[in-house]
């Protein structure tokens, strides 16, 4: 199982060289080049940006399958490099109740679609909805957009979280939406990539405790098992599945950490 690990990933100008060439030192998962709200009007190209053959470009505003339609064929007439993918920006009202639809089209390669990233705080505007401590208010909207992103395969990332000197709300948050099921978190600040990484990587115990699940379906006497007893609980095989990803994650994160060191 290759799974890339996108625990953290930090918006930075698009438009400052300086910032750009900072990001290569910093240990997040990836970074977003903002071009849309960082960058000037007549600074932003998406064909010339498609020609530098990053891993994915960040749409905004995505509310329809019908739009992801027609930037796969945007990209398909500029000659893009097809292992570019297409994320999309969930922050509208619209976008939330045609997720499921828009998740769809990830089954149409020509879309190029791999993930959903939140936009809380243009939600927010939207719908008048307060960001509050827990985010009562946007829960069953973020639950339904991660449900969608796993249902047809793809990555969801959480929103930002805004107040930066706020290092316990900021926790809270991560682990909130570790706990609903994203597959990381979008940030605003450099200080923010340490925690995020810590709250979405699996845990020392959830890594000891996948291995030994696996190990167990493992045993020829268990292959054809669909239930295993295992340290005095019941593990079904669908547990094996979870814990493969958990040790996938594990060895991509130390992968990562010693490309860096």
């Amino acid at each position: 199982m290759t799974i890339r690990p996108r625990r953290s990933v930090l918006y930075m100008p698009g438009s400052n060289a300086r910032a750009i060439e900072k990001a290569r030192s910093l240990p997040a998962d990836a970074i977003i080049l903002d071009l849309e709200d960082a960058v000037a009007p007549d600074a932003k190209d998406m064909a010339a940006f498609a020609h530098v053959a990053p891993d994915a470009i960040l749409v905004p505003k995505i509310q329809s399958a019908e739009q992801l339609e027609d930037v796969g064929a945007r990209l398909l007439d500029t000659h893009a490099d097809k292992r570019i993918h297409i994320w999309a920006m969930i922050e509208t009202p619209l976008a939330v109740f045609n997720i499921l639809s828009i998740a769809k089209a990830a089954r149409d390669s020509e879309s190029r679609l791999a993930g959903f990233v939140l936009g809380t705080n243009d939600l927010a505007k939207e719908t008048r909805a307060r960001l509050v401590p827990g985010r009562a208010p946007m829960v069953p909207w973020l639950m339904a957009c991660v449900a969608a992103a796993h249902a047809y395969g793809i990555d969801a990332l959480d929103g930002v979280y805004n107040d930066i000197g706020n290092a316990e709300g900021f926790v809270a948050e991560c682990a909130q939406g570790r706990d609903m099921g994203f597959d990381g978190k979008t940030l605003i600040h450099p200080n923010q990539i340490e925690g995020c990484n810590a709250a979405f990587s699996p845990t020392p115990v959830e890594v000891e405790d996948a291995r030994k699940i696996i190990a167990a379906f493992d045993l020829p006497e268990n292959r054809g098992k669909g239930v295993v007893k295992l340290n005095g609980r019941m593990v079904e095989r669908m547990h094996a599945d979870i814990a493969r990803r958990v040790v996938a994650i594990a060895d991509a994160i130390e992968a990562a950490q010693s490309a860096r060191a």
